[in-house]
């Protein structure tokens, strides 16, 4: 079975302005489909507030309502959503899809490293660009000098695969120093190898971690509460699949969140529709199956799936900020999924509630702790506060960062 290449992914762009742009995405079926467009959407600054899917295991159809920024590379958002289908072939000259599907190979991995002047939102703006280079940031260690400059290393892979090229290479260091102007000393690029083992390594949980980030029920700083998401599972109204019901406050990356739980529990949704009423509370409604195709009738793992889904919809990502001595830490943590793929724009947010504040950072790190039965991608972020009015500081980025991450800033 075949369709038109350019028939993959159609947009429909509002005829009146505040309405949603309609994507469209008609395309063979595969395991996790859905949460790979979902990361997509979210990396594009996308906000999903409605969605309709449907597939029958073999052929899916999926609608989906956005909005988001004024600025969206649309061209460039099609080709990321076309290039996470499928597989593409070619026949008479005509490009086709087939459900053939091989897996990627593991990007390159680069080191960006420079040297610059420091200054406030610097970190942020750095983010930013590599952004919008579609550069993918999987490891950062950043520090500052007593002279005030800045040493900043980025391990990171290019979403294009062209980084190693000289012509890349070259585009990347002159658009961070347009971005960067005079604040720029050096920059260099090198090539590390393939994605590295050593890079995405996870280390145990360490004491350095705060009960914010480690504890299952936590329930300080969410700004959530327990009774305002609400779960039901029902196998009787369709002979073939089990019907989940999800209530809840509608946040940044929300679909995101259910359908990464459903690729980790290999849950497949046969029909789905998402909507958003007022006051941002979502209704969802999922028809699904097991990866067997049958109902999931085990008590043991309705609880076990509705637990899981309750923690994502009140805990998505976790904050905390703590005391190391006379400095003081802001950590944030998210879940990885299964994949290895983490969740996209939290260094962003981060870097953008901290430039908000106009509070420095003085240096940050990004690594892979196993907590629980689970790995997470831990951000610790030292911060330069001045020392004033410390306590309500604190409290102040937690609920800010906490804010810009649920896209209720």
């Amino acid at each position: 079975m075949g369709i038109l290449h350019d028939d993959v992914v159609i947009f429909r762009q509002p005829e009146k302005e505040g309405d949603p742009t309609v994507i469209t995405v008609n395309c063979p079926d595969k395991t996790g489909l859905g949460c790979d467009l979902c990361r997509i959407i979210l990396f594009f600054g996308l906000t999903i507030v409605r969605a309709d899917v449907s597939t029958d295991g073999k052929w899916c159809y999926i609608v989906l309502w956005v909005v988001g920024k004024e600025k969206t590379r649309w061209s460039l958002l099609k080709k990321r959503l076309v290039g996470a289908c499928p597989s593409c072939s070619s026949a008479s000259g005509i490009s086709y899809y087939s459900s053939d599907f091989h897996p990627p190979k593991p990007s390159d991995l680069f080191l960006l490293k420079f040297n610059c002047y420091d200054r406030q939102g610097l970190l942020h703006d750095v983010t930013e660009a590599l952004c919008e280079l579609e550069l993918v940031i999987k490891k950062v260690k950043v520090s500052t000098t007593p002279d005030g400059k800045v040493m900043d290393l980025f391990f990171i892979t290019d979403t294009r695969e062209l980084l190693h090229t000289e012509k890349r290479k070259e585009y990347t260091k002159e658009y961070l120093r347009g971005t960067l102007k005079d604040a720029m000393i050096d920059i260099d690029i090198e090539l590390v190898g393939p994605a590295a083992a050593d890079i995405s390594a996870c280390s145990p949980a360490s004491s350095f971690l705060p009960a914010a980030i480690t504890e299952e029920a936590v329930e300080t700083g969410t700004l959530i509460r327990l009774d305002e998401v609400t779960i039901t599972m029902d196998n009787t109204l369709s002979p073939a699949h089990t019907l989940v019901q999800i209530v809840c406050q509608d946040h940044k990356g929300l679909v995101y969140d259910i359908m990464r739980t459903f690729k980790d529990y290999n849950i497949q949704i046969c029909y789905g529709r998402f909507y958003i009423k007022e006051r941002g509370k979502c209704d969802i409604d999922l028809f699904i199956t097991q990866g067997d195709g049958k109902k999931i009738v085990d008590p043991h793992k309705q609880q076990s799936l509705s637990s899981r889904l309750r923690t994502e919809l009140l805990h998505p990502v976790r904050v905390g900020v703590e005391s190391r001595g006379p400095d003081t830490e802001l950590l944030v943590a998210n879940p990885v999924e299964l994949s290895g793929k983490g969740r996209p724009l939290v260094f962003y947010d981060i870097t953008l509630a901290l430039k908000r504040l106009q509070t420095c950072i003085f240096s940050a790190e990004i690594g892979r702790y196993v907590i629980g039965d689970r790995e997470w991608e831990v951000y610790r972020i030292l911060l330069d506060e001045g020392g004033e009015g410390l306590s309500l500081a604190r409290k102040k980025i937690e609920e800010q960062v906490w804010k810009m991450l649920m896209g209720w800033e």
